[in-house]
């Protein structure tokens, strides 16, 4: 039985789009180079599977002398916000606060990043009132 196609980018997509998202473009040789951290690919594997992730719309590539650049097609904004929406619906069917409750008592938090939070909350309810 084949795999369902996934809806978002795997987790390797997702670390060659970091990399498009940050350069803002790149050839495989230069993703290829920076996988290495993540992953030692070779080449012609590093190419396919961006050749696949263009083919599914992640990416669009231009020709340059006898190589491909590579940008992002996908926004780094709307491939997060889609994907932590999955994570919230299928997860914690459809709750944010449930998330929320479940990441603050699960996950470190200094408290620079608390205090981010408490922030936004404040902000958050001026805005609902």
């Amino acid at each position: 039985m084949a795999r369902r196609t996934s809806r978002y980018p795997t987790e390797l997509e997702l670390e060659i789009l970091k990399i498009l998202w940050r350069d803002r473009q790149a050839t495989v040789r230069q993703v290829k180079k920076q996988l290495l951290g993540f992953r030692d690919l070779a080449y012609t594997s590093v190419m396919t599977i961006m050749t696949i992730m263009t083919e599914k719309g992640y990416l669009k590539r231009s020709k340059k002398d006898n190589y491909y650049i590579y940008k992002p097609k996908i926004t780094e904004a709307e491939t997060t916000s889609g994907m932590l929406g999955d994570i919230v619906e299928r997860l914690f069917d459809g709750s944010a606060t449930a998330a929320m409750v479940n990441l603050l008592e699960t996950g470190d938090i200094d408290k620079a990043e608390l205090a981010k939070l408490r922030k936004l909350i404040t902000r958050k309810g001026k805005e609902v009132q």
